[in-house]
């Protein structure tokens, strides 16, 4: 290992519970973390006009394993 990770762990060790686990909640989520692609001008379009629909209520929102269960019944 780098001599800083070690470091880096040793200083982390010495820590309170607590903080050690805020420390690897925050790592674990940085792993989990996708770059934040730019949306395009049509995408950030399109989020506005769904979201204004449904503020309207001019769209019926569906629960999503309602949905997930009507999709696996149609291809089983």
């Amino acid at each position: 290992m780098n001599a800083n990770v070690d470091k880096i762990i040793s200083e982390a060790l010495e820590l309170t519970p607590q903080a050690r686990a805020f420390v690897a909640e925050k790592l674990i989520e940085s792993l989990d973390a996708e770059p934040a692609a730019e949306l395009s001008p049509a995408w950030r379009e399109e989020i506005r006009r769904r979201s204004e629909e449904i503020d309207r209520g001019l769209v019926e929102l569906r629960d999503a394993e309602d949905v997930f269960a009507i999709a696996r019944a149609a291809l089983g």
